[in-house]
């Protein structure tokens, strides 16, 4: 038997051999299944889908705030300045006394007018009564038709002398009016240039002060004229909003009045003018301030949000999309210019696309993704 041991044990070094070989491959097989079962799930996204809109683009030019109306205020008789009634900066309305002119001469110049005047009514009177009187003389041959005629003549004149007497009156009566000086229209009075006891003379050169009407106001806006084209399209809006020079928007919206029909040869531009209630009086004459005015009109806008666009090293700008399969794509996008926090696409993405606004740094183009559609971020305008 002692022949036979050798083989007895190479056998079953063989059989433990084929034993620990076919753990080995049941252990294998484990392995590669192992990682089949912990594979990750789809990458969430937050995504954007894009519908086209009608969209009014705006061009931002540059604007001045002008009075609505603007009254210099000068004297239209001579005289010393008794008494200044308003106070410097104050709102005013028409009719206001502002100033009171020394009236002691212009009271006697009435009162004389009118003496004249019953003086021509008087005699007026008098040579109407001689006129009839010569008149019926007349009939009885009494007296000639020269004498009739110059009763008649005289008549006639006197009645002239009363018409020019009253016109004395009433001129005597304008000028002592004039001595109070009162707001032709409402609105916020400068400071005065003359004080109490000043002389002053009809039609002096220099304002005694000065009203602007601040509600409404006027923009005046120098717009190019190569604009003017659009501009005249009837589906835009006449809608006009405003920034103040340091960036405030303006809250309250304006409306265009009217382009001026003369193009500057200077600049190239036409005046265009808006009009705002200024209910606030926040605009001042002289002001430059942003306009925000109408050019152009897209029926069939694409807007995408700015946080979804992405500029390559190449300058390219990029987004990623999701298609029908949830697979990721890299497209190749143009865009125009900002609106807000958006931008106007020109080529690249179109109606529908789902574009992705959150989770960018864990995509790729190709790979499979679980899109959810983004609650805060809006594709409108």
């Amino acid at each position: 038997m002692g022949k036979f041991e050798p083989r007895i044990r190479y056998r079953l070094l063989l059989a433990a051999a084929s034993a620990a070989l076919l753990t080995l491959a049941g252990c294998s097989e484990q392995q590669a299944a192992a990682p089949q079962a912990m594979q990750m799930p789809p990458p969430a996204v937050d995504v954007v889908t894009l519908q086209s809109q009608p969209l009014e683009l705006k061009d931002t030019l540059a604007g001045r705030v002008s009075a609505f109306r603007t009254a210099e205020i000068r004297p239209q008789v001579n005289g010393i300045i008794l008494k200044r009634f308003f106070e410097e900066g104050a709102t005013v309305k028409a009719g206001d006394k502002l100033y009171q002119i020394d009236p002691t001469l212009y009271q006697a110049a009435l009162a004389s007018a009118e003496a004249q005047l019953t003086v021509a009514e008087a005699n007026a009177y008098a040579a109407s009564l001689k006129a009839k009187r010569y008149k019926e003389l007349s009939k009885k041959s009494a007296i000639s038709a020269q004498e009739v005629d110059d009763s008649e003549a005289a008549a006639k004149q006197a009645d002239a002398q009363v018409k020019a007497a009253q016109a004395a009156v009433r001129s005597a009566r304008i000028n002592l009016g004039y001595t109070e000086i009162t707001a032709p229209i409402p609105g916020v009075i400068s400071r005065s240039t003359i004080t109490e006891g000043a002389l002053v003379s009809a039609q002096q050169a220099t304002a005694l002060t000065t009203i602007r009407q601040l509600s409404p106001v006027y923009v005046d806006i120098q717009r190019p004229a190569a604009s003017l084209v659009k501009m005249k399209n009837p589906s835009l809006s006449r809608v006009v909003t405003v920034e103040l020079d340091d960036g405030t928007p303006y809250s309250e919206s304006g409306e265009l009045q009217f382009a001026d029909v003369s193009v500057d040869p200077g600049t190239g531009t036409v005046n265009v003018r808006a009009q705002f209630e200024n209910k606030e009086a926040l605009l001042l004459p002289g002001m430059f301030v942003r306009a925000n005015v109408p050019s152009q009109r897209i029926e069939n806008a694409i807007l995408v949000p700015q946080i979804a666009i992405i500029r390559q090293a190449n300058a390219v700008t990029t987004a990623m999309v999701v298609n029908e399969s949830n697979t990721v794509e890299m497209r190749v996008v143009e865009v125009s210019r900002a609106i807000d926090d958006q931008w106007l696409v020109k080529s690249g993405l179109h109606n529908g696309d789902r574009v992705i606004v959150s989770g960018l740094q864990k995509v790729k183009p190709g790979i499979v993704v679980a899109p959810e559609e983004a609650k805060t971020t809006s594709a409108k305008p």
